[in-house]
C-alpha cells in the first residue's frame, strides 16, 4: 500500500517567487513541470500559530476515527465546539483537511483528512 504524504515547509516569500520564476521559465521552454504540491509557511513562528499540538490532534483524530460530524470530532477530542469548528476551517483553508456536508440526522459537516503521513521540510 502506497503511503499518501501531504508537505509541509518553510520557505520565504523570495524563495517561492523564485520557485514561480524557474517554473515560468520551464514553461516557455516547453518543458514539462512536475506538479509541487504543498503548505508552506514564511516562517517558523507561522507555522507553529498555525499547526499547534491542538490542530495536529484533530488531523490525527479525523484520520483515525472518520467523525460524520463536527460534534463527534469535538466529543472525540474533549474540546468545545466552536474551537474545533474555528481549527478544522482554518485547517481546510491551508489545504490540510476536507469538509462535506452531511445530511444524517443532523444536518452537520463531514471532516476528512486523504493522506496518512505529513512531511515537513525545513532549509538550513
Amino acid at each position: 500500500m502506497r503511503v499518501k504524504r501531504v508537505r509541509i515547509g518553510i520557505k520565504s516569500t523570495w524563495e517561492a517567487l523564485q520557485d514561480f520564476a524557474k517554473t515560468c521559465k520551464a514553461i516557455e521552454r516547453g518543458e514539462k513541470v512536475k506538479k509541487h504540491v504543498g503548505v508552506y509557511f514564511e516562517d517558523t513562528e507561522a507555522f507553529r500559530k498555525a499547526l499547534t499540538s491542538k490542530r495536529l490532534e484533530l488531523l490525527r483524530l479525523i484520520r483515525k476515527h472518520h467523525p460524520k460530524t463536527l460534534f463527534q470530532l469535538s466529543r472525540l477530542a474533549d474540546r468545545d465546539m466552536k474551537n474545533v469548528a474555528q481549527d478544522v476551517k482554518l485547517l481546510e483553508n491551508l489545504g490540510l483537511v476536507t469538509t462535506r456536508k452531511e445530511k444524517t440526522g443532523r444536518k452537520g459537516i463531514s471532516p476528512s483528512v486523504d493522506y496518512d503521513a505529513i512531511e515537513l521540510m525545513i532549509a538550513v
